[in-house]
């Protein structure tokens, strides 16, 4: 009899404990379950987009291999529209610039690199940005050529930043500047890149003796 009294006491304790506590704590497990499903959910979509984004990155890949650039642009512009913030925008955006790029396209090729400048990150935004610069170079547009690599890159892209702000400087025959900006570059770049080393330094042969 002691122990069924014991046993109603506790139950009764219980009842008090989840009549003042329950809702809350019914709350948290609530949060805490739609908070799983959530992160489920948003990991199933990143898997979805990238699937996605996968099977148009190939498409843009063959109309390059094809050299069709009316099929690149349609492409490489859908993905970057559906997809644009999965990694596959901005490397549709390198590869339809390259293609358009060589077929003349240059306006086209300029903004499927402005497009990769203003979405993406890291490493192909500063490619973009390198290549831009090129195209601006061979438009004679040196001054925005040269705005565009004024600020600081990252450590890995100090050689060819400064490469392509010899090449802009040259152009403008601003040698001494351009020579300072190429001995730069050779001091950044790596030991193991031989063949940009010697063309870095022809370019700076070509510049005659300071």
């Amino acid at each position: 009899m002691a122990y069924d009294l014991e046993e109603q006491e506790q139950l009764e304790s219980l009842k008090a404990w989840w009549r003042q506590y329950g809702n809350a704590v019914t709350w948290v497990v609530i949060a805490a379950l739609l908070a799983y499903a959530a992160w489920n959910g948003w990991n199933f979509w990143q898997r979805r987009q990238a699937g996605e984004a996968s099977l148009l990155y190939g498409q843009v890949i063959k109309a390059a291999e094809a050299n069709d650039t009316a099929r690149v642009k349609r492409a490489a512009t859908d993905l970057e529209d559906k997809f644009g913030k999965t990694a596959y925008g901005p490397m549709s955006a390198l590869t339809a610039a390259k293609v358009l790029y060589d077929s003349g396209d240059l306006a086209s090729a300029k903004q499927q690199l402005q497009w990769a400048i203003d979405h993406a990150d890291g490493e192909y935004a500063q490619l973009a940005r390198v290549r831009l610069a090129g195209v601006l170079l061979d438009e004679k547009a040196y001054d925005q050529g040269l705005a565009l690599l004024k600020d600081a890159p990252p450590p890995a892209f100090v050689a060819l930043y400064a490469d392509r702000r010899g090449d802009l400087l040259a152009a403008q025959d601003k040698r001494d500047d351009a020579r300072a900006a190429y001995k730069q570059a050779l001091e950044k770049l790596p030991a193991s890149e031989d063949v940009m080393r010697q063309l870095i330094q022809f370019k700076l042969d070509a510049l005659g003796a300071a």
